[in-house]
């Protein structure tokens, strides 16, 4: 009796549509960054809106990567124009460089102090390997800012993409 109970609960569960559909909210978000790099060299700006414009490619020289100048903490933040519960956050590292992106903290919540770099931390970003997308659960911490930042080390920070995963209906 157990047992087609606890069937019938899972289908119940299915048919009613519980299961959480998971949808990128970064795509209508506003982003900026520390600093801009303009390579005139090869011919693409690293404009911190390239990071969440949908496209997964990994060559920075491409131009659908965001990228700062080389200096002390860099970061970049997407307002997300409210706050959501974020289960998880997906970043696609340059194919080259890859380690500049090491030690980058990724950082959630509502408060704009110090740009953002304040805020509760989701995740530690050990390390992408070149071209890949890493995810990194956030178990539904919620804000409106999500920053990535290189705190206390003078580099530069590229994020091909960034996608920001959430179950919340708007």
């Amino acid at each position: 009796m157990r047992m087609i109970f606890l069937h019938t609960v899972v289908f119940l569960w299915i048919l009613c549509g519980v299961s959480a559909q998971y949808r990128n909210i970064a795509l209508q978000g506003r982003a900026t960054q520390s600093t801009i790099i303009n390579d005139q060299r090869y011919g693409f700006l690293g404009a911190a809106v390239n990071a969440i414009d949908g496209n997964q490619d990994p060559e920075a020289f491409h131009g659908s990567c965001s990228h700062t100048h080389y200096h002390l903490s860099p970061w970049w933040r997407v307002d997300l124009l409210k706050p959501y519960k974020i289960a998880y956050i997906t970043i696609t590292n340059r194919n080259d460089y890859s380690s500049r992106i090491n030690g980058a903290e990724i950082l959630i919540g509502d408060s704009l102090s110090d740009n953002g770099n304040h805020n509760p931390r989701c995740a530690l970003i050990t390390s992408i390997p070149s071209g890949a997308t890493q995810t990194f659960y956030c178990h539904g911490m919620a804000g409106r800012y999500v920053n990535i930042i290189i705190r206390g080390k003078t580099e530069y920070l590229t994020l091909c993409e960034v996608q920001i995963w959430t179950a919340d209906s708007d």
